[in-house]
């Protein structure tokens, strides 16, 4: 297989790990405030909405030490770190304690910051120039099939469910645990590509973390290991302030909103609305199927049909703008203003007209639709303009979109 096929077959079975790892996790992060308004026990007092505030704060706090630990750890050991720490987040739903509930909370926090930078760095390294918009858009499609696999589960196993109950949870988290596994362990297969050519630069030496001064004694490759740790702190540091970045940290801000609403608060809204009938729970299920189905859309299309454009990004993120405007608007006159908060038995109210199931629906599509406009075009622009600092410009990139993540979770 030449360099390019090496290349590619990485982005692959990169985009296959992490579409086994959140078809757990994002299943996991749609239903759990459904489930845990279900779940019957005087010892916990959990709120999801809670957790993924814990969450998404640590992720942010953590984005600033990340390059400096995938230094250290190697890309491929972070992904499988992560992928790990997912896996036993995931298993504590089985049987939930509220101390065990948090305490992965701000575990899986630390491993998502370590998780996406080591992603970013290595999507860069595995693409060039004229890749970077193909292999973002194959990564991103990948990545999104989880929401429809997960989803379709959910919708089947909790068909005509008005309660959720402890077998049904065990059930559903078991599954969700074992995927996860899985996922961790395709990373193994991702192989260092060819070396270019050209001289790398030692900015790119992340993905041959393992292999550093492997001719040297053990006591000379440590103090080189941790200097690079050190350098990767700094670079991510002095990236912040970049115009580029700067410039980039408004749509950046906005994915990280967006997220927050179709991860986590839209599911439940749908769980919560009475007047959807008995399914209204598995309706969660299908909601996230409709989101998978725009986001996998989005991403194919737009990345794999990046090379074929003459007129750039601009119509892409414009595409994107126009649908959340329809998404967010649709959902505001069809979803009850109480929703999102609504006790276990759900909410009786209606917003300003009848509400549909095709409508909120419509919503999810289109809300999947738009967050892949964006997202493609981000990671491409990223792993482009800073291919030479993909690791600190990639956690810098979750650092700030995991800010507004928090702040909108905070509200």
């Amino acid at each position: 297989m030449g360099p390019e096929g090496k290349k590619l077959l990485n982005i692959v079975i990169l985009g296959f790990g992490f579409m086994f790892m959140f078809t757990a996790f994002q299943t996991c992060g749609n239903i759990e405030q459904t489930v845990l308004k279900s779940f019957n026990s005087t010892d916990f007092h959990g709120s999801g909405y809670t957790s993924m505030a814990i969450i998404y704060g640590v992720f942010s706090a953590s984005n600033r030490i990340a390059p400096s630990v995938v230094t250290v750890m190697g890309p491929q050991f972070s992904i499988f770190f992560r992928g790990f720490l997912n896996s036993g987040y995931i298993a504590m739903f089985i049987y939930p304690y509220t101390w065990s509930f948090y305490t992965a909370s701000v575990l899986v926090g630390v491993g998502a910051a370590v998780l996406w930078t080591a992603q970013g760095n290595v999507l860069a390294i595995n693409s060039s120039e004229n890749t970077i918009g193909r292999n973002s858009g194959i990564f991103w499609a990948l990545l999104q099939f989880s929401l429809f696999f997960g989803n379709l589960y959910i919708y089947f196993a909790w068909h005509g469910h008005d309660h959720i109950t402890d077998k049904d949870r065990q059930t559903v988290f078991i599954s969700l645990t074992v995927i996860s596994l899985v996922g961790c362990f395709l990373f193994f297969l991702i192989r260092k590509p060819d070396p270019e050519p050209a001289a790398n630069e030692a900015a790119e030496s992340l993905l041959q973390a393992d292999s550093t001064e492997s001719c040297s004694g053990a006591g000379s490759a440590r103090p080189g290991l941790w200097s690079q740790a050190l350098e990767a702190f700094v670079k991510a540091c002095k990236m912040f302030a970049t115009p580029e970045m700067l410039l980039l940290s408004v749509s950046i801000g906005y994915t990280g909103l967006e997220l927050t609403f179709y991860s986590g608060v839209y599911g439940t809204c749908i769980g919560a609305m009475t007047r959807f009938g008995h399914d209204a729970k598995s309706l969660i299920g299908l909601s996230g199927i409709c989101i998978g189905i725009g986001e996998i859309l989005g991403g194919g299309v737009f990345g794999m049909m990046n090379r074929c454009s003459r007129f750039g990004r601009n119509p892409v993120v414009l595409l994107g703008l126009v649908t959340h405007y329809a998404a967010f608007y649709l959902i505001f006159l069809n979803i009850a203003p109480d929703a999102p908060i609504a006790p276990e038995g759900g909410t009786d109210l209606q917003a300003f007209i009848s509400p549909s199931v095709g409508v909120a629906l419509l919503c999810s599509f289109l809300l999947g639709l738009g967050d892949s406009c964006f997202n493609t075009q981000l990671l491409s622009i990223i792993g482009f303009t800073f291919h030479d600092n993909s690791a600190p410009a990639f956690a810098v990139f979750k650092f700030i979109q995991h800010c507004d993540s928090l702040s909108n979770l905070s509200n």
